[in-house]
């Protein structure tokens, strides 16, 4: 079975095809980072312009990238929520179009189950059960996968996702957007111990995260070392934050699958990308005796594929959707 899917929710236009759910035909990204960069940070406004004028024709080199026909393509997919409203609205409206006119049937995909996904295209033996860190630009969720479509919200982040912390850290450090990867570059000859910054425990529940006092933490020592002329270490600055970042994340992943019994843990999300991130949960896992997946690099951000394989397992689950389909901004998993 061929998906064509559709991904609009932040600044990349995404269309892939995924055969069965687990096999890239082809994924189309055009990225609007370099758009946006001059700003700081995505506007809205921009990024649902440039979907518009992107969408259609990366739908059709999509086609023929694939090496198929438009009749060869079993359904459409798109990811419908949550995102930018206006970026979401450019997918879904253009999904829905080409569903009607290709006559098959439209599937409405959760972003973030989408990024869960892409571990299944990046390792075709791993199946539900298992336990997964969902970790993006909007998004910071511990999520216990049942099944390809049954899932439930362990804990998340009560503020700040993760990679919103990343970015603002990066921009107090003038680096550009987005500020993951500039960080970690940066990070690599730093101090992890150099700076001291807080790693937050939510009352109610220990799976919940909170990420406004470390980004809080972070430019205040900036703006503090500024207005009494001192130097900072900028590479020990991102390396201390990012182990901060780490020390949210890892031990409560770990805790969790431990409580529910899973020896498979999977990480997902734009700042799986992370090299520390990876380094320590690959150490923790090997340690504990659990199997870890995390995608390679090219599909921890936002894609099309990620979409197409979800929309897949949707489609057996019979998820369908009509005309009648809107797009949101915030939707629950």
């Amino acid at each position: 079975m061929k998906i064509l899917a559709f991904e609009s929710t932040c600044d990349e236009t995404a269309a892939a095809i995924v055969e069965d759910g687990r096999k890239i035909l082809t994924d189309q990204i055009f990225s609007q980072a370099d758009l946006h960069a001059v700003y700081g940070g995505v506007v809205p406004e921009i990024a649902s312009r440039c979907h518009v004028e992107s969408i259609s024709i990366l739908a059709q080199r999509a086609v023929e990238a694939a090496g198929i026909t438009k009749k060869e393509i079993d359904a459409i997919a798109v990811s419908y929520a949550p995102g930018l409203i206006g970026a979401v609205l450019v997918g879904v409206n253009f999904a829905k179009s080409a569903a009607l006119a290709l006559d098959v049937p439209l599937i409405p995909v959760h972003h973030i189950k989408g990024h869960i996904a892409a571990n299944y295209l990046a390792y075709p033996q791993l199946e539900p059960p298992f336990l997964c860190l969902a970790i993006s630009g909007g998004n910071t969720l511990l999520v216990d996968v049942r099944d390809y479509t049954d899932m439930k919200i362990l804990g998340a982040t009560r503020d700040d996702a993760a990679g919103e912390c990343f970015d603002k850290t990066a921009r107090v450090l003038g680096l550009p957007y987005p500020g993951g990867k500039p960080i970690d570059m940066l990070a690599q000859s730093g101090n992890d111990s150099k700076y001291t910054f807080p790693v937050a425990h939510v009352d109610g529940n220990p799976y919940d995260m909170s990420f406004s006092g470390l980004k809080t933490s972070v430019i205040n020592l900036v703006h503090n070392a500024e207005q009494k002329g001192e130097e900072i270490d900028r590479a020990s600055l991102a390396a201390s934050f990012t182990r901060a970042v780490s020390e949210s994340l890892v031990p409560r992943t770990m805790m969790a699958a431990k409580e529910l019994g899973y020896k498979k843990v999977v990480v997902a999300g734009g700042v799986a990308a992370n090299s520390r991130i990876r380094a320590d949960f690959k150490a923790e896992c090997e340690k504990n005796g659990y199997e870890l997946f995390i995608p390679p690099l090219k599909l921890c951000g936002d894609n099309g594929a990620m979409i197409a394989a979800q929309g897949y397992y949707e489609y057996l689950a019979g998820t369908r959707a009509g005309s009648d389909l809107n797009a949101y901004a915030t939707m629950e998993l």
